[in-house]
């Protein structure tokens, strides 16, 4: 029987790489059930190319938000998924997907993670990890193996229906994880399967914007302040060298500062904050 599977994909301004995304769907060996595809206030052609794809296969719906006029940090890209996971129709699907519209990846690229949320019942939240290009050389976007990109994440129903969806605000790419793992899910990259990402990981805002809003979105999330100095120490001989630094504690600090709401979960927190601390003083972690 195949894996019943639905997507929802958000996007703004992607009329250079969403056709490459749509192509990799086209061509995937296991085609979801629904893929819908969000355009949420795009000024360029990203309408026209959603709308051609939707015409030219059933399973393709497009949704179209008005122009905010901006990016909204941290909720803006929650608020247009939930806009396309509200008009769902498939109700018994297995699996839910985020996918986002500047991906391209293998034909076997869904067939392959299923294969491995087959082989593991505990996994709740999985997908394939991202290389982009930079300078001619394959660049593997690397982090923590209970991390999933926000943008390539496959949910078990049973796991997205524990944790209650997604928390709609900055950082909820690592409160969904946090919250499965808390409630005895596993989250995990598979490493051994690729995408290819066209627009590396904080591309958008800028190297400094981006380090500044991952900054934030740690304060959001709730990472313990030790945890943040020594995420922020260890980055210090990447590119770029020192500044990357000093824009993670910044955004953080300013975050404070501001008063920007953290997530209300207190009992999400103190069990974020006990990984962190065991991560730095040698104990059992998912921040492996």
């Amino acid at each position: 029987m195949q894996t019943r599977y639905v997507v929802v994909t958000p996007v703004r301004d992607e009329e250079l790489y969403l056709p490459l995304t749509i192509e990799s769907m086209v061509r995937q060996t296991i085609r979801p059930q629904q893929w819908v595809i969000v355009n949420d206030g795009s000024r360029d052609r990203t309408r026209e190319i959603i709308d051609e794809a939707a015409c030219r296969h059933t399973w393709i719906k497009a949704v179209h938000r008005t122009d905010r006029g901006f990016r909204k940090w941290g909720a803006g890209i929650i608020e247009a998924f939930y806009d396309g996971y509200n008009v769902l129709e498939p109700k018994d699907w297995e699996y839910l997907s985020k996918l986002d519209g500047d991906l391209s990846f293998e034909p076997d690229y869904f067939e392959k993670t299923f294969a491995k949320f087959r082989d593991d019942p505990k996994i709740g939240i999985g997908g394939g990890v991202l290389y982009h290009y930079e300078d001619g050389q394959r660049i593997l976007e690397n982090h923590p193996k209970f991390h999933v990109r926000g943008g390539v994440k496959i949910y078990r129903r049973a796991c997205w229906e524990a944790i209650g969806g997604l928390w709609v605000g900055p950082g909820s790419d690592t409160v969904d994880e946090v919250k499965a793992n808390m409630l005895g899910w596993t989250t995990t990259s598979f490493f051994d399967v690729h995408m290819i990402h066209h627009r590396f990981t904080g591309a958008s805002w800028g190297r400094w914007g981006g380090l500044v809003k991952d900054g934030k979105i740690d304060y959001v999330s709730g990472y313990h302040p030790l945890f943040l100095a020594a995420k922020s120490l260890v980055r210090l001989p990447r590119r770029p060298y020192i500044v990357g630094s000093v824009a993670l504690v910044y955004g953080y600090i300013s975050a404070h500062l501001h008063g920007t709401p953290r997530v209300n979960d207190p009992n999400l927190i103190r069990y974020l904050r006990r990984q962190q601390l065991a991560k730095l003083f040698g104990g059992e972690t998912i921040w492996k």
